[in-house]
């Protein structure tokens, strides 16, 4: 008979809930080393993280025990969940009060939130951000009298189906704003589904098993019978494909172009120089043009503080140029040593996921759990500014 203790669960979904309420939690990851160093869990406030692996429990648990806090509500984590209960179990038998993260990092990763942008009151469009918060990737659905795009989608596309549902809006178009490195991408997998266009520009599209239609430069995809402009702005640097997405000239939803305390690493088709140079042009002089109350909506974030308070990971064009390191260098020169120094390695599953993103590999589940763990690595390790 297995006497062991009943320990309670939390979901991914009501942990990040908590987190974002602010509420009194402490994190307990077993882990090992290298998982632990890779990858956490991350709130918008300072919360107490402490590292004990679980190897660790079994060799000396007297000593981890000593290690435990006492005065927070405590949540074990592990990779699956598997571990992370059995030393949750071990802490409610000698009466400290803890819960197990139902999944494990997996499960965190999968995570998926969805936030309305607030917009102005006489604006016909709906732009619904979708934070993917364990990878920190964001993708976004555009809806407008019951139609809808989606822009960045990740491989798990019933969330996307079950948004537009949501939204009372049918499908008629996916967007990658360009070859992503990171994640998986559900674009292609949503066209086949929906028998609805996939658009990427075809510099990012070379060697594609599936059809796919080209973003042009200036090109306008139209939304619903209302004049809902979509305007796609060639803004190379990070991918030499990569493209911006003006919406409604008030939203500017620019891929890994430009993020809220950064930019994209132009480094991940190996001509780092080159694809910096585009990457000047198209900060300095294309996005030159549009006005400081662009809302920039991107791909990709470093980390939780670049969340505002309502949730959303944005930040206007004009606070973007005046708090963003990368707008402290004016020259050429000066933007390409600048950034060509804070360049971090490239993670090796990178390769396997661009090719899985071209339809060149198939990977089963398991195999995209694998190459998809851990944080985006995307942005250019840029210092903050001072």
């Amino acid at each position: 008979m297995d006497d062991s203790p009943m320990i309670d669960e939390v979901t991914a979904e009501r942990l990040y809930s908590e987190l974002q309420r602010g509420d009194r939690l402490c994190i307990l990851d077993v882990r090992n080393e290298e998982e632990f160093a890779s990858w956490r869990i991350e709130a918008p406030h300072s919360i107490p993280l402490i590292h004990i692996p679980y190897f660790t429990f079994l060799e000396d648990e007297a000593e981890c025990l000593a290690r435990v806090p006492r005065d927070c509500d405590l949540t074990v984590v592990c990779a699956k969940g598997g571990s992370s209960a059995f030393v949750a179990s071990v802490l409610v038998q000698h009466g400290i009060q803890a819960r197990n993260l139902q999944g494990g990092m997996i499960a965190w990763g999968d995570l998926h939130v969805s936030t309305p942008i607030p917009r102005p009151e006489a604006s016909e469009v709906t732009v619904v951000q979708i934070n993917r918060v364990g990878k920190r990737c964001l993708s976004y659905a555009i809806a407008s009298h019951g139609q809808a795009l989606i822009i960045d989608p990740s491989r798990h596309i019933d969330r996307y189906r079950a948004l537009a549902e949501a939204q009372h809006a049918r499908l008629i178009g996916v967007v990658d704003t360009h070859l992503h490195a990171d994640h998986l991408s559900g674009g292609p997998e949503i066209s086949r589904i929906f028998g609805v266009p996939y658009y990427i520009r075809l510099d990012d599209a070379t060697g594609a098993a599936f059809a796919c239609q080209s973003l042009v430069d200036g090109g306008q995809l139209m939304l619903g019978p209302s004049v809902v402009e979509i305007i796609a702005m060639h803004t190379p640097g990070h991918t030499p494909g990569s493209t911006s997405l003006l919406v409604d000239h008030k939203y500017l939803l620019t891929g890994d172009t430009l993020f809220v305390n950064g930019i994209g690493r132009p480094d991940l088709g190996h001509k780092a120089e080159a694809w910096a140079q585009l990457l000047y042009r198209t900060l300095f002089e294309r996005m030159a043009t549009l006005p400081d109350d662009v809302l920039i909506l991107p791909a990709h974030y470093a980390s939780a503080a670049e969340m505002g308070a309502n949730g959303v990971v944005g930040t206007t064009l004009g606070e973007a140029r005046a708090k963003s390191p990368v707008f402290r260098v004016r020259s050429e020169h000066e933007f390409l040593a600048y950034v060509l120094e804070h360049l971090l390695p490239q993670p090796p599953e990178y390769r396997d996921i661009r090719r899985a993103n071209l339809g060149q590999l198939t990977l089963d589940e398991d195999q995209a759990i694998e190459v998809e763990l851990g944080p985006n690595q995307c942005a250019a390790a840029l210092p903050p500014r001072a």
